[in-house]
This record gives C-alpha cells, structure tokens and sequence, in this order.
C-alpha cells in the first residue's frame, strides 16, 4: 500500500471510532497518524523497511505497527474488526449532513433505524423528535436534509461527469466511419450539476456504431435503441443518449441537443419571424454551407457565435445583436490560483508536491493557504506552525530550484461573531488572507450577513472564501444576504473567490456577470487540498465563462508584478 492508501484506512478508522463513541483523544490521533503519512518526504515503504515509522511526529508506536502490517500485507485486522463490529445502518446514516456521531449512536440505539428510508419514515411518524436531545427542529431538519438527497440522486456533478464522457466521446471518434462527435447538453454548457449525458455523432452509416454504443463495458441497461438514436444506463447511474445524424445536419444537431431550451426557443423565434423554419436537422429559408457549423446558423440570424456556456437565455442573444457580448476569460489568461492547502492542515500534498505541480502546470504564482487553528477538524494551523510556513514559504522563493513564485496566505475562519482567528499582528506577517465560514452555519441570514461583512472590514481580509457554503449535492448554502455582502465586498475592495471545487463552484455563475459589472474582482480559486485537485481550475475557468466574466475581472489573470503590487497596497 502507499502512503494515500494508508492514510485513507486511518481517517476510516477515525470515522468508526468517532461513531463507537470512543476517547476523542484515539480518534484524533488515527486523523493526526493519517496526516503525517502524507506528509512523508521518503517513500512508505521504505520507512517500514528501516522501521524508523515512530520517530516521525504524529506517529506512535501503536500505530507505527499498524501501519507496518498495512504495508506488508495490505490488510489489518483491528480495521477489520472494526468494521465489522459497526452495523452497517449506522454508516448508511452518515451520508445525511448535520448527522454526527452522538446523534446518529442515537437514533440506531433507540429505533434500530438502520437505512435513509427508515429515517424518512421515523421523522414523519414523530419518533426522531422524542429522542433526547433531538425535538421538532432537528426532526423537520432532518426531513428537509433527506428531501434535498433525494433530489441530489437525480443529478451528478459537472467534474464527475466529464470524467465519464470524456473516454466515451474519444472512443466514439476513432470509430470507423464517424466524421464529428462532440458532448452537448447542460454538459457542454458547464452546469454545475448534470442530469444526463448528450453526445451527437455525424455518420452516413449508424448501424455499426450504435452496436458499439450500446454493448460497452460501461453499459449497465440499454434503455432504447433505434436506428440514429438510443439511451443507455451507464454503470455510474446516469443516462447517456446517442444521436447519429448526417453531417450535412450535424451542426443543426449539436445547435439544439446543446440547448439549452429557452435558448433554443428564441433563436427559433428570431429565424420564425425571418419567414424562416430552425429544427435540430436543418434552418430553412436562408442559403448556408454544405455542412454548416454552429457559427454559421448564428450568422444566417444575424448574430455572432453564442458561447455554449452563455446559452441560458440570460440576455446572451439580445447581447449578440446588438455585438456586446463579452470576450471571455479562457484557460491561457490564468497565471495562478490562491486558495490551496497543504499537508500543513488537511491537505493531501506537501508544500514542494504543490509547487511543483503549478509549476508543471505552467503557472507564474501559486497562493497557500492552510486552515487557520479554529478548524480543528482540518489540523487547523496555530500561529506557531503558521510562522514556520511562512519561512518554509519564503525560502522557496529564495531558492531557484522552485518557481512558480509562492505567496503566503491563510483561510482564516470567521468566527461565530464576526471576528477573525488570528489577531492582525499575526495576519500582518502574510502576503494575503482568505476568510471563509466553516462553522455555526445555522446562524439567521441577518446574523450571518452581519458577521460576513465584520470579516470582510478587516483590513487584512483580501478575499472571501466560498461565499454560501453550498456543497452541491450533499448540502445546502447557508442563509446570507448576498447583495449586502457583494456591496461590501466592493466598498471595502475585498475580492470574492469562484471556488472551483466541484462540490463548490461558489459564488453561484448566475451572480458574477451583475457584481462584475459593479465592479466586484474575481479570483477562480481551486481550493486544492492536493496538487492533483490544481487541475479544478478548467471548472472554475467554465463557470467564470457561464458568469459572462472577462480577463480583466478576474484577479488571477494578472501578471505576477501586479500581484505582487496589489498585495502590498492591500496590506498597507
């Protein structure tokens, strides 16, 4: 096993003992044993060999043990037992948020409830209620949080399902005899979360390649199959559909699956009013190319070509006929990205890993950004250990071994009442701050808009983390008035992050184009907990895109002088 293998046991080991009610001092020493592990400089396995595992910090000579047999063997009893001795019910009941340990011991001590279904059922007979230390609150929180799981099942999110389409797509255009293919749908168009997959095919002969499509190893059901169409459910859970069209209809085609429906509604509209017919297989009335591409159908309307990720008829069309539409932001215009954390706190790469992958990346600058001491459960940073990686920082950038240049920043928590974790005395020592809410999220939107905006007047404050808390999926944003918080945010020139974590992808896209033009500045953050997670940058680049945001409104895409000026006058 390697170190992320074992790591990962650990923290698993942490999550049953937390739920076996055990000594939280154990459970914090199996998440204090996972980190270390990731933070090894040497090879694991090289370590057991010389068994030198205890004289590293944070691991112990128990658990030196179990992670010499780990690595040996690649099992280990104890996880075994553990698991075993925990019902399965009670990890099911995990996956509802605001569920922890204590209450979740609760529920299955006293009702034996032991999947998602029966809880749902327990809430609305009254039975969670009863419970000690639950009441009506809880209970109707709890049936709110199902209700919202139960919707999230229907969709996936936008990272994952690029994932899946990706080789699809690949696969699909080494066949024989296809022409084009390409990914439509809200896919194409960078929604947040998707509902199914959309692929259109240009091909004369679509028999061969509809058996292809529906006979894959990742073909769970085949749903329908004609001669130019088909649905299939993939083994993830998601729907795929097939359309095969002629290449001369290939543009029409792609036009119209990628929608997204009101888009298509008034651009059919406009051709409708010419005396014109726009389908997904042709646009009659005008004379266009053999093949016309999406370019040219714009064209016989009388508009630029429309962006995929701007098609939500937000005002994109009337923007294209009057030729406003904005320039935007692409992938070459980003030099770098702050908001990253390291082995330091809860992250799964050291500080060299994360530069090094910027710098293969090909990025001038890259910001870190551990967690402050409050987020305990993140191995939040005191200021002891934040002085060290500060220095840790600032050699890196003496060195010429390593560039991208690096800056020196927190994600300093804002506390209940609106004050920050760390004094200004210690904030006056970092490049930049990033403030951001990790706990007591059920705060009323007045107490928590007020709080944000406290965090915001501080002058250290340089950008606000993940504005709503949202994580897709799983949980819902906390309550805050965000017109407030986007207003003081610009009085006080305090940037906001696109936070580019898929379950993020916060501030929301349908915000960013009326704060920018308020004059609100960007920062696409990834808000990498490893240096693979860097990579997160194309999704926060597709959902500035869909914000309607150009290179100017985007922090990042400035060159590192000018951030290095800004950070300065931000700091005086």
């Amino acid at each position: 096993m390697d170190k992320k293998e074992v790591a990962a046991i650990l923290e698993e080991i942490a999550v049953l003992l937390e739920l076996k009610e055990e000594n939280p001092f154990k459970v914090r020493a199996y998440r204090t044993g996972a980190r270390a592990v990731l933070n090894l400089d040497e090879n694991l396995a090289d370590i057991v060999k010389k068994g030198t595992l205890d004289e590293y910090e944070g691991i112990g000579e128990s658990l030196a043990e179990k992670i010499t047999k780990l690595v040996k063997t690649g099992r280990l009893p104890y996880y075994e037992k553990l698991k075993r001795s925990t019902p399965e019910g009670v990890l099911v009941l995990m996956q509802v948020p605001g569920l922890g340990a204590k209450k979740i011991n609760t529920i299955y001590k006293k009702l034996k409830i032991k999947t998602i279904a029966g809880l749902k059922k327990a809430c609305e007979k009254g039975q969670i209620a009863t419970l000690p230390r639950f009441g009506e609150k809880t209970q109707k929180n709890i049936l709110d949080t199902i209700a919202h799981l139960e919707g999230y099942q229907k969709r996936h999110l936008w990272w994952e399902a690029m994932q899946i389409a990706a080789p699809i797509l690949e696969s699909l255009r080494a066949l024989k005899g296809v022409k084009k293919a390409e990914i439509a749908g809200s896919l194409r168009r960078r929604l947040e979360t998707i509902g199914d997959l959309d692929i259109v095919v240009a091909a004369a002969a679509p028999k061969s390649i509809m058996r292809w499509f529906t006979s894959q190893p990742f073909v769970e059901r085949v749903l329908a199959k004609g001669e130019t169409k088909a649905s299939i459910r993939l083994k993830e859970g998601m729907q795929a559909d097939l359309r095969i069209v002629p290449e001369s209809q290939f543009g029409y085609a792609l036009l119209y699956f990628t929608g997204s429906k009101e888009h298509n509604i008034k651009i059919r509209e406009r051709a409708k009013k010419r005396g014109w017919l726009l389908s997904e297989y042709e646009l009659k009335g005008p004379k266009l190319p053999k093949n016309p591409t999406e370019t040219d159908i714009y064209k016989a309307l009388g508009m630029p070509y429309i962006p995929p990720e701007i098609r939500e008829n937000l005002g994109e069309i009337e923007a294209a006929l009057k030729n406003k539409l904005p320039t935007l932001v692409e992938e070459k215009d980003i030099r770098g990205t702050f908001h990253n954390h390291t082995t330091a706190s809860d992250g799964r790469s050291t500080l060299k890993e994360m530069v090094a992958k910027a710098q293969e990346l090909g990025w001038e600058y890259i910001g870190i950004s551990d967690h402050s001491k409050s987020s305990f459960q993140a191995n939040g940073m005191s200021e002891e250990r934040l002085f060290a990686e500060i220095e840790q920082i600032r050699a890196l950038n003496r060195s010429k071994k390593f560039r991208p240049y690096v800056f020196a920043g927190v994600e300093c928590d804002i506390l209940a009442n609106g004050s920050l974790d760390f004094k200004d005395d210690v904030l006056k020592e970092l490049d930049y701050v990033v403030v951001s809410v990790h706990n007591s999220l059920q705060q009323d939107e007045k107490t928590m808009t007020k709080r944000i905006i406290r965090a915001i007047e501080n002058p250290y404050a340089t950008m606000l983390g993940h504005l709503t808390g949202r994580l897709l999926l799983r949980r819902e944003p906390y309550k805050v008035n965000i017109q407030k918080v986007i207003d003081a945010c610009i009085a006080n020139e305090t940037i906001i992050e696109l936070n580019a974590s898929p379950l993020r992808l916060d501030m929301d896209w349908r915000l960013w184009h009326a704060a920018s033009e308020k004059g609100l500045l960007c920062c696409i953050n990834t808000d990498a907990h490893s240096a693979d997670h860097l990579e997160f940058l194309s999704i926060g680049i597709g959902i500035a895109r869909k914000g309607w945001l150009e290179k100017q409104q985007i922090f990042n895409t400035r060159p590192l002088k000018q951030v290095q000026k800004y950070m300065k006058h931000a700091l005086n």
